[in-house]
């Protein structure tokens, strides 16, 4: 397929993120990521990574989405987790076939945004749903092509043909809703979270579909661990916040004497130990978060079915990465001292952003108790496979 999307040779990625560091402020300003930068994603090839192949998809793995995510993370966290749902057509996958054909018929790089919960009711009608609810948590939401909201026929009941545990999601055009401007935040300002508002929407059943349901199309992204992987991308940007939090203090270190006399910061035992035990931290983290990915991507690709071993580790390998992330930017930011207080330095904005990422429902204290219970054989919490 001729992409006609490719950036120009000006636009190199380094070239984006570059741009995306000196806009920090805007986003932050904004409280959302603008259309011109999630363009520049697009010809990055950010919201074409889960597109499926036969829609012209890149069709590059979980590894390699991480990797950029991450990347893009230690620019700004905000575009980092905008970008990180540029995973979420492995959703769209469970959609009708014909769905999905009609959905990428203008270009394999689509923007899905949604506010999954909480569960709204829906009233089943001929042919679909009638839509109705507020929903929060529509991350990327200003910047999308398509949008989506969680349904139920009844509050605390499950669809029909819905799986216990697994909602059901309509896919809207933006053009229907609305978009509750309230996203007022510590950190991951830019991330544009507001609340979705639908009212009195008819939503065809073909643009439904089960969030982690079964996909219709068969290749092998699809057969990765769709939960897991949700959690995944929004640990991955913990990773490189916390990097760019231990570059900020190597940037630091050999300036000036401190203004009450103690000497740089390089010339401080205390701050080369913390330094490297942050450093052995985040590697220890980055390794078992990068080891367990390839170890189960490479397994299905040769065809085997994904275990409830290997999803409890992808879990556990997430949470580990987003609490490791926040933990270093912690300890970088103690060691900044006062000079990092001030709402112009870049350590302020990692720590909060941070705080926030470890705050995601999928990254919390359960997920141990859920990747504890696989590993001694008893059922986990409901949801967690």
């Amino acid at each position: 397929m001729l992409d006609l999307q490719a950036p120009t040779e000006a636009d190199t990625l380094e070239a984006l993120l570059a741009d995306i560091r000196a806009r920090r402020a805007e986003f932050t300003q904004l409280r959302h990521v603008p259309r011109d930068v999630v363009e520049r994603l697009k010809r990055h090839g950010v919201y074409r990574a889960a597109t499926p192949l036969c829609f012209g998809g890149s069709g590059i793995g979980p590894l390699a989405f991480l990797e950029l995510v991450e990347r893009i993370s230690e620019a700004d966290g905000s575009v980092g987790w905008v970008a990180s749902f540029g995973s979420a057509s492995v959703y769209l996958a469970a959609l009708p076939k014909a769905t999905q054909a009609k959905m990428y018929a203008a270009s394999p790089d689509l923007v899905f945004a949604g506010g999954l919960f909480p569960i709204q009711p829906a009233t089943q009608v001929e042919g679909g749903w009638m839509v109705n609810g507020t929903w929060k948590f529509a991350s990327g939401c200003k910047g999308a092509d398509l949008l989506g909201v969680g349904i139920g026929t009844a509050v605390g009941k499950d669809s029909p043909g819905q799986p216990a545990g697994k909602p059901r999601t309509a896919v809207l055009d933006p053009s229907k809703v609305e978009i509750v401007d309230n996203w007022d935040v510590m950190g991951l300002c830019g991330t544009g979270s507001h609340d979705l508002k639908v009212t009195s929407q008819f939503v065809d059943d073909d643009w439904t579909f089960i969030r982690g349901g079964e996909p219709t199309i068969d290749e092998p992204l699809y057969r990765y661990p769709s939960i897991a992987y949700a959690a995944q991308v929004l640990a991955v940007v913990n990773l490189g916040i916390a990097r760019a939090a231990i570059d900020e203090i190597g940037n630091m270190a050999g300036g000036r004497v401190a203004i009450t006399g103690a000497p740089k910061l390089a010339d401080r035992s205390y701050v080369r130990i913390e330094v490297a035990k942050s450093e052995a931290r985040l590697r220890a983290a980055r390794g078992f978060f990068y080891d367990i990915t390839g170890e189960v991507w490479e397994s299905i690709k040769a065809g085997n079915q994904v275990t409830p071993e290997q999803v409890a580790l992808l879990r556990l390998a997430a949470v580990d990465a987003a609490r490791a992330g926040d933990w270093v930017v912690q300890q970088m930011y103690g060691l900044a001292g006062t000079t990092a207080i001030y709402n112009s330095h870049p350590l302020q904005r990692y720590l909060r952003d941070a705080a926030v990422v470890r705050q995601h429902a999928f990254l919390g204290e359960g997920i141990y108790d859920g990747a504890g219970a696989v590993a001694l054989g008893v059922p986990p919490m409901p949801g967690f496979l």
